[in-house]
């Protein structure tokens, strides 16, 4: 395997862009009236032998935006105690400008033009954080707004399952389902999924490594 030093070669794998995992939990299915309850996001960095690795993580507890909806089934389904004292929450507007800040500064980092989101389900996600931005009025949101990489479609071609819990298992990543629908477990096991499928593309050959002497 070729070796390549200390050369950046995160912004050349995606075109510019860099790919972070993220992960909703929700109080339901859309994006407009449904509370936003958690989100986690992972960054990513390569190594030496240009394979994805996790980075950082980031966790956040999030106050429902006012009038919002929250499904009984989604609490049901998440576990989440919207109610309780320990819940150490923050307002949609404070997370992303925490969040964000984070991201520009990984994309700046790694050399590359703007955030693209990797998600299970990825559009699910994707369409809640452009909600939640949209609502707090925020110009500069980093990630594309609407291109990502869904990790459901590229399990199902790469191991032939597309729920988390089982692409997970048949990659041989361990995942507890006692710990799953929590946004940051679910981020975290998302991200490892998705570094393994790629590195393993590109150990078979599949990133032209014979672009970057």
């Amino acid at each position: 395997m070729t070796n390549f030093g200390s050369m950046t070669l995160l912004a050349d794998r995606f075109r510019g862009f860099l790919p972070v995992v993220i992960d909703v939990e929700t109080g339901g299915f859309n994006a407009q009236t449904d509370a936003l309850l958690e989100v986690a996001a992972v960054t990513l960095s390569m190594d030496g032998y240009g394979l994805l690795e996790i980075d950082e993580v980031y966790s956040y507890q999030v106050e429902p935006f006012a009038n919002a909806n929250i499904e009984e089934s989604a609490i049901e389904f998440t576990g989440i105690d919207v109610e309780s004292g320990n819940r150490e929450t923050q307002s949609e507007n404070s997370m992303l400008k925490d969040l964000f800040q984070h991201i520009r500064g990984s994309v700046k980092a790694h050399d590359c033009t703007r955030a693209v989101m990797v998600a299970h389900n990825a559009h699910f996600d994707l369409g809640f954080m452009n909600a939640a931005s949209n609502r707090c009025n925020i110009k500069r949101n980093p990630f594309h707004p609407f291109s990502c990489m869904d990790t459901a479609t590229l399990a199902g071609l790469a191991y032939g399952q597309t729920v988390l819990a089982k692409a997970c298992k048949t990659a041989g990543i361990e995942f507890s389902n006692a710990k799953a629908h929590s946004a940051a477990y679910d981020a975290e096991k998302t991200a490892e999924l998705f570094c393994m499928i790629v590195n393993k593309w590109q150990t078979l050959g599949g990133w032209p490594l014979n672009n970057h002497n």
